[in-house]
């Protein structure tokens, strides 16, 4: 007779904690070869990613719009590190935790708050909403809603850039709750068989849609590779730096070998999954240790300690930020709805549909 367990299948009364990073980097930014005139714009990037998501939390509170949304708040440094790095012209596709990495690619804090509100000036028409921010133009694909679905098509985007022999690769994010998804496991395996030239991330901020991953995943995450002789390593999510050191290397060898790349970044999220969730399940210890990592005070503090900027640069960013996503609040109360035609319309492929190209 099989042994009954001791604690069952999920234990009570065991607080888990999230996710320990890596120690982070000590490079300088002249080490890693970022200008000192790059680094205030730099920081105005990760704060309108925090200043836009903010604004937004407040615009739902207000019902404003409805539906999900999940915010980014706590991960800056990743997405300002990726456009950072990575070509223009490269691809960018993630799930839906998406408004930050579409406001550091380069779309505009009114399409991105216009489609929040559902209209039709927004990036995807009014069509998307929170989780379907698309922008063609800066190659960036999105924005999907269905856990792990979009990552076949992160190889995809691949597998288009290998054949036309363009020299640009792809790069793919998703959360930890992705990476026990069937996609996953498929898509590596097709990736490392036709050696496709992009870099998988899994954003691991610890809890997945509430659950630690310690609970829900077996093993590191980015050893999820090795499986598929697929290279893999970890990088410190909370530190711009240090994302800019792994992130280079990684991108560098990607574009030279046209084989992919699973890197696991460990960062943190201060909100809830989304906003219906009130986080109770961790502590407020562990959030408040992960704000005192926080990614953009940190970049701040760096620039004044090295005398890069002064209060009274950085006073004036900050200010300019806080008009700018009030104004995109303002563009998007004053837009339009889409008409009711536009049900009709993105349905089957248009003759002027913007192809990759």
């Amino acid at each position: 007779m099989a042994k009954k367990a001791d604690e069952g299948f999920t234990p009570t009364g065991k607080v888990y904690k999230s996710t320990t990073l890596p120690k982070p980097t000590t490079k300088n930014h002249k080490d890693l070869g970022i200008k000192d005139e790059q680094l205030p714009e730099i920081y105005r990037n990760m704060y309108l990613q925090r200043r836009f998501e903010e604004r937004a939390a407040q615009m739902y509170q207000k019902g404003k719009f409805g539906g999900f949304l999940h915010l980014y708040i706590g991960q800056e440094a990743v997405s300002a590190s990726t456009v950072h790095v990575l070509n223009d012209d490269d691809d960018i596709i993630s799930a839906y935790r998406v408004h930050g990495l579409a406001l550091a690619r380069g779309t505009s804090p009114n399409a991105c708050m216009a489609e929040l509100f559902g209209k039709v000036t927004g990036c995807s028409k009014g069509k998307g909403g929170s989780m379907h921010f698309f922008d063609v133009e800066k190659h960036f694909w999105g924005g999907h809603a269905i856990v792990g679905a979009h990552i076949p098509l992160g190889a995809g985007l691949a597998m288009a850039n290998k054949y036309q022999g363009n020299g640009r690769i792809a790069i793919c994010f998703f959360g930890d709750g992705a990476v026990d998804q069937g996609s996953l496991n498929e898509t590596f395996n097709m990736a490392q068989l036709w050696k496709l030239p992009v870099i998988f991330v899994v954003e691991n901020n610890g809890y997945s849609m509430g659950t630690a991953v310690e609970r829900h995943s077996a093993g590191q995450l980015h050893k999820r590779g090795e499986a598929y002789g697929m290279k893999n390593g970890v990088a410190n999510g909370m530190d711009f730096f240090s994302m800019v050191d792994t992130l280079s290397d990684i991108a560098k060898e990607v574009r030279e070998t046209n084989e992919p790349y699973f890197l696991e970044v460990k960062t943190y999220r201060y909100r809830g999954h989304s906003m219906s969730d009130p986080g109770n399940y961790r502590t407020k210890e562990e959030l408040e240790e992960f704000r005192s990592f926080d990614p953009i005070e940190r970049l701040k503090t760096y620039m004044f300690e090295n005398k890069l900027v002064s209060e009274e640069e950085i006073k004036s960013i900050e200010d300019e930020i806080n008009k700018e996503v009030l104004d995109a609040i303002d563009f998007a109360e004053e837009s339009e709805f889409p008409p009711a035609s536009d049900l009709y319309e993105h349905v089957y492929v248009q003759e002027d549909f913007p192809f990759h190209t």
